[in-house]
């Protein structure tokens, strides 16, 4: 039966250890909350040059489809003369 009965030096340091555990764990938290922010710094770094980069990619889209379009009016053109002319023989 006494094995059951905590001693007073037992006693002693399950009350010191939620004590001594809270600084710690408050380093530890705060260590994570500067790494979190460090991330969302970095996330919204990144974000801002993906908008910056949808820009130009929506620009160079613009571009690239009036370049087929010319493309296509040329060789439509052609084309057309082609058989007119192969039509005419």
């Amino acid at each position: 039966m006494s094995s059951r009965i905590p001693s007073t030096a037992t006693q002693r340091r399950l009350s010191a250890a939620p004590s001594s555990i809270k600084p710690r764990q408050l380093s530890h938290l705060h260590a994570q909350l500067a790494r979190l922010q460090a991330n969302l710094a970095d996330t919204e770094s990144l974000l801002r040059m993906t908008s910056v980069q949808a820009e130009s990619i929506r620009g160079l889209g613009a571009f690239h489809g009036g370049l087929l379009m010319a493309a296509s009016k040329v060789l439509g053109e052609e084309t057309v003369a082609g058989g007119a002319q192969g039509s005419t023989r």
